[in-house]
């Protein structure tokens, strides 16, 4: 979910919150301070030639 992301939340129960948030039309009350034990996400764009580069016949 864009959202989880955005914040930075990959534990099960922020990205739950946030989709139960979603479906049911409230806005969500995360504060991922309190929960300092969910692990922070950084989440890049990986370009196409790294994953072309997978698929080359280099990396066999």
């Amino acid at each position: 979910m864009k959202k989880a992301l955005q914040l930075g939340a990959v534990g099960f129960d922020a990205v739950k919150h946030l989709v139960l948030c979603h479906v049911e039309k409230r806005p969500p009350k995360l504060d991922l301070d309190v929960y300092p034990y969910l692990p922070r996400a950084n989440v890049e764009t990986t370009s196409a030639a790294s994953y072309m580069a997978l698929m080359s016949e280099d990396a066999a």
